[in-house]
């Protein structure tokens, strides 16, 4: 395809969100971490509806997912399990994450963990873990924004430029409106993806089978490639145990920019609305993972399974879809990249920075604006133009070190007994297993490396916590005051 309109349309986008970004701001100031970090508190139903929707679809939904159903079939549908899930963690946690920020003036997971034991150390250690996790995500989707940039100008544009473009871009908006910038943004790349994905969808459908129905698509699967319809998956390179373990290390891992979001509701009922709206929209991956399981028998020879539906777009789709299916791919790895690198800036400055330099409340807001480019310069980049693997390992990746944090969660949410030595003897242990399950003995046994960290982490913690002093009881009380399960308000000690 030698027309410059998708390479055209892709950059429209690209200049819409950056405008869009800057003018979230309407005047405010941004100096305090309250409003640059979560919008101070003020944002409505649908926005926060749009705001966790776009920025849980990823590139992983426009690339990653597809490239799972083309290369390994039907195990991509661990996915549909994971957001359903997410939606019932918003409806359940949001409101109570909501409230504690309320009332005790949080603006970070960490600061909340912090608080919770009464230890800042503990409170950077869950933000440093967390970043490593974040980082990870960061860099799967700016490795997506730099490859769609790639397709859409022929080779034009270079990997290594687009990871520079996309980053400036987002640079701008996120230092000069924080989360505000995020919530416009994923408001409006939300529509966008909505909208392209089945559009990209239906005509790949018409185009491949001469019907817009799934069922035709799976019925040729089924005939000439039924290996792609078994479990864990056709490529024969992933066990069942693998394919299990990484959906449980996805479902515990609580990753800060979700709470981030939560704690920029409006009010606890806000949260609510929104995660009950959510199902309706993650509706979306279902066309581009069909279109993933078209490629299986139209593209047979396709060498990167991740490029799956740019690539039959480029060969089948009209000019102008193919430039809004690069706009849209773009739209969802720019809206989850977004609050990661937001988050990471945030919770380095808050909770690491600030009490290891003693900062003031607005000399930190001013530091975490500004981290934003150090971290997007000398952390993202490089590892993003090293292309470290293919999406859905890189992401794999980062959840299973997120994961490490679960203790902390337990012992706010569930067991008033937790310690401070407790958790940090869990997060230590399950980092420390995970990084060498990953960097020199990769997932032994066909086991996720983060599950493996989860086996040593979890008994640590509850061991060492009921061995060692528990937190102060006026402390825990004020929190399981919101969080405790109903019913269950007094929790044993």
């Amino acid at each position: 395809m030698s027309s410059l309109w998708p390479l055209i349309i892709t950059l429209l986008y690209v200049a819409a969100a950056m405008l869009l970004g800057l003018r979230a701001r309407a005047g405010r100031s941004m100096n305090s971490l309250e409003e640059w970090g979560v919008a101070g508190r003020s944002m409505g139903p649908v926005t926060l509806y749009l705001l966790i929707a776009a920025g849980s679809v990823s590139a992983y939904t426009f690339m990653g997912a597809p490239g799972w159903a083309y290369s390994k079939g039907v195990a991509v549908f661990y996915v549909a399990v994971y957001l359903a899930y997410l939606a019932l963690v918003a409806w359940y946690f949001g409101p109570k994450v909501w409230q504690f920020g309320k009332q005790f003036g949080h603006v970070t997971q960490a600061s909340a963990i912090a608080d919770r034991y009464q230890s800042v150390t503990l409170g950077a250690l869950a933000a440093s873990v967390m970043a490593v996790g974040s980082i990870a995500y960061a860099v799967l989707q700016t490795v997506g924004s730099a490859y769609i940039l790639f397709v859409m100008s022929g080779g034009a544009i270079p990997v290594w430029l687009g990871v520079v473009l996309v980053l400036a871009c987002i640079a701008v908006y996120l230092c000069a409106s924080g989360q505000r910038a995020i919530g416009r943004t994923n408001a409006f790349q939300g529509a966008l993806m909505l909208v392209v994905a089945w559009a990209v969808g239906l005509w790949a459908m018409q185009s491949a089978t001469g019907s817009v129905s799934f069922a035709a698509v799976f019925e040729r699967i089924q005939t000439d490639h039924a290996e792609f319809l078994t479990l864990p998956g056709a490529a024969g390179d992933m066990s069942f145990s693998f394919w299990t373990t990484s959906i449980i290390v996805s479902m515990l891992s609580f990753m800060p920019p979700v709470w981030t979001q939560w704690m920029s509701a409006s009010s606890a009922r806000t949260i609510r609305r929104s995660a009950t709206w959510l199902p309706t929209y993650y509706i979306v991956i279902l066309p581009m993972v069909t279109v993933g399981f078209i490629g299986i028998f139209s593209l047979p020879e396709l060498a990167r399974a991740d490029s799956v539906v740019l690539e039959y777009a480029m060969q089948h789709l009209p000019v102008v879809l193919v430039g809004l299916l690069g706009a849209g791919t773009l739209a969802a790895a720019m809206s989850s990249s977004e609050p990661f690198i937001h988050s990471v800036s945030l919770s380095m400055s808050k909770d690491v920075l600030q009490p290891l330099l003693g900062l003031s409340d607005g000399t930190t807001a001013k530091v975490a604006r500004w981290l934003i480019l150090p971290i997007m310069a000398l952390v993202i980049a490089p590892l993003a133009i090293a292309e470290p693997g293919s999406l859905v390992m890189i992401l794999l990746v980062g959840l299973g070190f997120a994961s490490q944090v679960l203790p902390a969660f337990i012992g706010m949410f569930f067991w008033p007994r937790a310690s401070k030595l407790g958790v940090m003897a869990g997060i230590v242990a399950g980092f420390m297993v995970t990084v060498a399950f990953t960097a020199v003995w990769p997932h032994p046994l066909g086991i996720h490396a983060g599950f493996w960290g989860l086996m040593v982490n979890l008994p640590l913690f509850f061991a060492v916590s009921l061995v060692t002093p528990a937190g102060a009881s006026e402390v825990v009380e004020r929190f399981f005051r919101i969080s405790a399960p109903r019913g269950l308000t007094r929790l044993g000690r």
